[in-house]
């Protein structure tokens, strides 16, 4: 029994015969619940899992709607040419349909698409042309500008249009609206997606709300995307470059019906980009940086809604593995500032420098005499070396300092580190991160000591701070001077 819709009946298994292609396994995508990363909502959230599709998108649904309707319209024939611009899945749901068919394919992609797409493509048998991203979409050299001139130059070619092709939304009418209507016993409420096209909103949106005038529709959309500002002041303006791919855009597309949508949220890269990892790490559901934006929404929706017998819906446009390189990559997001740097803690400083110290924080006790202090210094290859008494810190000596004062004065050996030592260093707590020390590194402390459980267990100078950045680590101490042994705290 299903637990969400308890009335729906046991149907059987999608696939319980051979298909006559695989154009065949298209659609009945099924419908997933958010478990992890919608807890503490009470509005059940569901994703239709779009990237179970044989080609991996939601766009294997316009593909072979697009080429049927060339052909009945007797603008295909045999042996000939489609050709789009695409930022990519679209392109697939053409291949696919075209494999089958014999037809060749030509597409423009723009160069912000992943190579995944790009090679997938040519996978598939077409001839892919990357053109420029940032061009105005007038512009020749504009990837939808550059298909119509290649259709239009191609002997019996086709231009696919998918942003004005009024067969993209009627295959959403025709399958993606009715499904979730079924699979969600007509319970749904809510239905958000983005728009690239708009042809996924535009045909769910009239299948659902004739079904249903109070189903609400929301669009997410890209910031740097015109399109929610156009919905709600009548203004295109002027686009502005973001990451996520495949939705948002510079245009207004033909097949996007604004009065379907009753409402349209903006959501930044990093926010779509953040929710994309975490849906594949905590629900299993390997999504790219649409959905990510797609989702964000509709949390926000269901959360505001609070309401257990409401029914939020979103789409989940594509696989995570087009994406590979951008959003499931750590260098890639810290690159563009997707993602906050690396926190770097104070005890990963510590295991990295020590790997071949030996154990405990070298120090001497303030009767030390300075003679065995330079010795120490000498000996164990350090630089700073703290004055301790009791486990507490109350002043530290410098191998520089010590010899300054030697070459000036020799009788200086033989007296005690107290008599010489400057103030005591500052310490810090082994779990905070780098800033903390370089915010203590100062002219006059030229080194912190480190506490570990309230002892303390270690020193970080300028020199290591440096070294462990530029990645230059080694150890840098020796076997301790035979007959005086210098204090050592215990490792932590």
């Amino acid at each position: 029994m299903n637990p969400y819709f308890p009335s729906s009946a046991a149907k059987p298994p999608r696939y319980a015969q051979p298909v006559g292609s695989i154009l065949d396994a298209i659609g009945w995508t099924p419908l997933v619940p958010l478990r992890r990363v919608s807890a503490g909502i009470r509005t059940p959230v569901f994703g239709k899992a779009e990237f179970m599709n044989p080609g991996g998108s939601v766009k294997d649904r316009i593909g072979p709607a697009i080429i049927d309707a060339a052909e009945a319209e007797g603008r295909l024939h045999p042996g000939g040419t489609v050709v789009e611009g695409t930022s990519g899945n679209t392109g697939v749901g053409l291949a696919l349909a075209a494999a089958i068919r014999g037809y060749r394919c030509i597409f423009t992609i723009p160069d912000k698409m992943t190579q995944e797409k790009v090679r997938l493509l040519k996978a598939y048998g077409a001839e892919v042309i990357v053109t420029p991203s940032a061009v105005p979409p007038d512009h020749p050299d504009n990837y939808v500008m550059m298909a119509k001139r290649i259709a239009e130059e191609t002997p019996n070619a086709i231009l696919a249009n998918q942003f004005y092709n009024p067969a993209n939304p009627a295959a959403h009418y025709a399958s993606t609206g009715p499904e979730l209507w079924e699979q969600t016993e007509g319970r749904i409420t809510h239905f958000i997606s983005a728009a690239g096209t708009g042809g996924t909103l535009t045909g769910v949106g009239r299948y659902l709300k004739e079904r249903n005038p109070q189903i609400r529709i929301v669009g997410g959309d890209p910031v740097g995307s015109i399109i929610r500002r156009y919905a709600e002041t009548g203004v295109k303006g002027e686009s502005t470059p973001y990451k996520v791919e495949g939705i948002g855009q510079d245009k207004i597309p033909g097949t996007l019906d604004m009065d379907v949508v009753d409402e349209w949220r903006s959501v930044d890269d990093r926010s779509a980009f953040a929710l994309a990892r975490r849906l594949t790490r905590e629900e299993g559901l390997f999504v790219g940086g649409s959905t990510g934006l797609i989702a964000h929404v509709a949390l926000q929706i269901a959360r505001e809604v609070d309401d257990p017998q409401a029914c939020v819906v979103f789409l989940m446009c594509d696989t995570g593995e087009r994406y590979l390189s951008k959003v499931f990559n750590e260098e890639w997001l810290r690159e563009n500032q997707l993602i906050d740097p690396a926190r770097i803690l104070v005890s990963d400083m510590i295991r990295d420098k020590d790997g071949g110290a030996p154990e405990g924080l070298i120090s001497v006790a303030p009767e030390t005499p300075v003679r065995r202090a330079l010795a120490f210094v000498t000996e164990n290859n350090v630089s700073q070396l703290p004055v301790l008494t009791g486990g507490d810190c109350v002043g530290h000596v410098s191998e520089a300092t010590l010899m300054a004062r030697v070459i000036e004065d020799t009788t200086v050996l033989d007296r005690s580190v107290q008599e010489l030592m400057d103030a005591p260093l500052p310490v810090i707590d082994s779990h905070v991160d780098l800033s903390a020390v370089t915010r203590l590194l100062t002219r006059r402390n030229p080194a912190v000591l480190v506490r570990h459980d309230g002892q303390l267990g270690a020193i970080l100078t300028r020199h290591d701070v440096l070294r462990y950045l530029t990645g230059a680590l080694e150890g840098g101490v020796t076997d301790t001077l035979p007959g005086y042994l210098p204090h050592r705290s215990v490792r932590w």
